[in-house]
């Protein structure tokens, strides 16, 4: 089966994914891939490429999708196959982007802690019994990260490209699934990119915000098995 290669969202590693990682391990290559280096998705994307196979599934949360789209826009004849996991295929919004300014501000003196813990991650997820211990995995992943991480990786999304003319000359197996109750990348936003990648398959998980990775892990597993075996 074709490498798999993951790219987690912003200020996240590799144990975004661990439920998923552990499950398909067991029947293809599974890679996970930093997404750290630059201040600019289109750097970042080359660094992808420059480490992955030469032929690979590609599947992204978030900012991981971000940069997963601009992956497929330099190279999609190395792409296989696409997933796209609570992300947006957009230009960032002006006020998003003012918003991110005072963010990098107090994370640069010393605020990094404040800003993820009662500024971004509250809005990550939905209710659920889990909520905390995600929470707290959130904050570890930030904190091995750090400040300057997430100084570029702000930077990035907020001069990132519109990715809709990519996702429009897409032919290939394309999965756009998301979490019911995600706020920062709503489902009419998958709505969207289901209708622009021609033949993909729509997936929208209850119970679930803007990790289900994490916050649904067996049901997301079975819809990106699903897609694998397309």
């Amino acid at each position: 089966m074709t490498p798999l290669v993951l790219l987690p969202g912003m200020m996240c590693d590799a144990r975004l994914f661990t439920p998923q990682i552990e499950a398909i391990s067991s029947d293809c290559a599974v890679m996970t891939a930093p997404i750290h280096g630059h201040d600019r998705i289109e750097a970042l994307a080359a660094d992808v490429l420059a480490w992955a196979p030469p032929r690979f599934a590609l599947a992204g949360l978030s900012m991981g999708g971000i940069v997963a789209m601009e992956v497929l826009r330099q190279a999609p004849d190395r792409i296989d196959r696409i997933a796209l996991l609570d992300t947006n295929p957009r230009a960032e919004d002006q006020s998003v982007q003012a918003s991110r300014k005072p963010q990098i501000e107090k994370v640069l003196a010393g605020g990094l802690w404040d800003v993820m813990r009662n500024e971004l991650k509250p809005n990550y997820l939905t209710d659920g019994l889990n909520r905390g211990a995600i929470l707290d995995l959130c904050m570890k992943m930030a904190d091995a990260l750090g400040p300057e991480v997430f100084v570029r990786q702000s930077l990035a999304l907020m001069h990132r490209p519109d990715q809709t003319k990519t996702l429009e000359a897409a032919k290939l197996p394309a999965l756009v699934l998301c979490g019911r109750d995600d706020a920062l990348c709503p489902v009419h936003r998958h709505e969207s990119m289901h209708a622009l990648l021609a033949g993909s398959s729509l997936t929208i998980l209850e119970g679930a915000g803007h990790l289900p990775t994490l916050e649904q892990p067996e049901a997301t597993t079975d819809a990106l098995r699903g897609w694998l075996a397309q």
